[in-house]
């Protein structure tokens, strides 16, 4: 296992360095240098996994990375071998490696009382590292069986499912609603924590499997969800979950106040023209204003890094809880992935991080624009709920406001009315413990059916979901299924 003593010999967790932020914010490229072969400090660090005997980090992926292989791997130098175990249990490191928040270290062994392996740049630099020597060829089917199969959504949870299935030898067609496939990796994250070149490449790989694309469609309006089905021999659901969460105070009517989306999604466009700066009619920019983020997750931190680079005159972000602490606390012990204080790429590159901060009220100015928030402290009530605290409302001035407070489920209604599928009360699409729906052949993958989570699960139960339609299809599978949907909501 990589060097028996190498976590003693090496203590420190060392990552690449960033970008320096004056130049980084110019552009709209990583923000990250990241590096790989060559260089004695991927070896050092991949040579700190422990031969631990019982790895956590398998159990923290929700993929099941063989991460102790492809670190022993790294370390003496034999990337082709990396590369396929990597592969082995994850579609797409190139998007893991870069936006997953990495549980795997949280679980890692070491963590108990050293800085935890890093095991996500080990993982991003092998598979930019495979890409470089062309490590990464189609894997073309041997034979067809001569079942079709729909995916709805081209996210990586229909993007992981699309791949297995065609490489089952099953005709695939992903079906994706905007101009260009990708779904949330495409125009929902930014370049500077995600550029497209890994999406396209990527894309071009399955292509030459002969997986087929079909961007600019909607289904339930261009092809009714029934027509669908009786056009293909199985569907897999995975649209996402894209219900913005509303934030009902007084005032949330006035121009100025967005969701995250609307923000995010012509911005990020505007960048893949290669024209940043022009943006489409009618839609919000940071450039010369005083911004407030609503949100302090990932979402939140994608708009604060987009609107600084858009020359925003200010950006402050409001959470409502209380911050969270720099250490693990007692009651997350290890090997749980705990709630603690992150400070993301954009956090570094400017604006301001407000607590306990409960928005009460918009305020317009004579124009019907909004000019401010009336904020007050949090106040957790004995029962747990939270609630502003009276006496300590204070204004926040504000041209523009974005709300980034996550999502409730996906856009299930069309699909209900089309189709008659069952629905939880949650508003998912429910689903069985092999994610099955409600209807014959119909299978329901990521966030559609889990709610909104993290990425690497989004590909865990696209390839799950592809062992269930196969299974289906052809009575067994030779495909892995890493994990079990957590929502067990179908009525039997």
């Amino acid at each position: 296992m990589a060097d028996p003593r190498g976590f003693l010999k090496v203590r420190d967790r060392e990552l690449p360095a960033n970008r320096p932020v004056e130049v980084r914010l110019r552009d709209w490229k990583d923000t990250h240098a990241h590096r790989t072969e060559g260089q004695p400090f991927l070896k050092e660090q991949a040579g700190r996994c422990m031969d631990c005997g019982v790895p956590f980090c398998h159990q923290g992926c929700p993929l099941g990375n063989l991460i102790p292989d492809w670190n022993d791997l790294v370390w003496r130098g034999q990337w082709a071998d990396a590369i396929d175990r990597l592969h082995a249990t994850n579609n797409f490191p190139e998007f893991t490696g870069r936006v997953c928040p990495a549980p795997c270290e949280s679980s890692c062994v070491l963590s108990i009382n050293q800085p935890a392996v890093t095991i996500k740049n080990v993982e991003v630099s092998i598979i930019d590292e495979a890409f470089a020597r062309g490590l990464v060829t189609p894997h073309v089917p041997e034979r067809l069986t001569g079942s079709t199969v729909a995916v709805v959504g081209s996210g990586p949870a229909g993007l992981a499912a699309a791949q297995q299935l065609t490489r089952a030898g099953h005709t695939v067609v992903v079906y994706e609603r905007d101009d260009a496939i990708g779904g949330l990796l495409r125009y929902g994250i930014p370049d500077f924590k995600l550029e497209k070149l890994h999406i396209d490449r990527r894309l071009a790989q399955m292509e030459a499997e002969g997986t087929r694309f079909r961007a600019g469609v909607t289904i339930g309006e261009d092809i009714s969800w029934d027509a669908l089905r009786r056009r293909f021999d199985a569907v897999v659901v995975a649209t996402g979950a894209t219900v913005p969460r509303e934030l009902p105070v007084a005032g949330r009517d006035l121009a100025g106040i967005h969701f995250a989306m609307d923000y995010l999604t012509p911005a990020n466009k505007a960048v893949a023209a290669g024209t940043p700066d022009v943006l489409p009619e009618g839609a919000p920019t940071a450039a010369g204003k005083h911004v407030v983020i609503i949100g302090g997750g990932d979402t939140g931190s994608d708009c604060l890094g987009t609107a600084l680079r858009q020359g925003a005159a200010s950006v402050t972000t409001l959470a409502i809880g209380k911050k969270p602490p720099v250490e693990r606390p007692a009651h997350q012990p290890w090997p749980t992935d705990p709630i603690l204080f992150e400070v993301s790429t954009s956090h570094e590159e400017g604006g301001e991080r407000t607590y306990l901060a409960s928005t009460v009220e918009f305020l317009a100015d004579a124009d019907g624009n909004v000019r401010a928030l009336k904020v007050a402290e949090t106040e957790y009530l004995p029962d747990g709920r939270r609630a502003p605290k009276p006496g300590t409302e204070h204004e926040i001035p504000a041209d523009l406001v974005l709300v980034a407070m996550g999502f409730t489920g996906p856009e299930t209604g069309v699909l209900e009315e089309q189709t008659g599928i069952e629905v939880t009360e949650r508003g998912l699409v429910a689903r069985g413990d092999d994610y099955a729906a409600s209807l014959p052949g119909v299978f329901v993958a990521g966030d559609a059916g889990r709610g909104q989570s993290l990425i690497v699960w989004a590909i865990a139960e696209g390839r799950a979901a592809a062992a269930a339609a196969d299974t289906y299809l052809q009575g067994s599978t030779e495909l892995p299924a890493p994990v079990r949907p957590r929502t067990l909501a179908l009525r039997s």
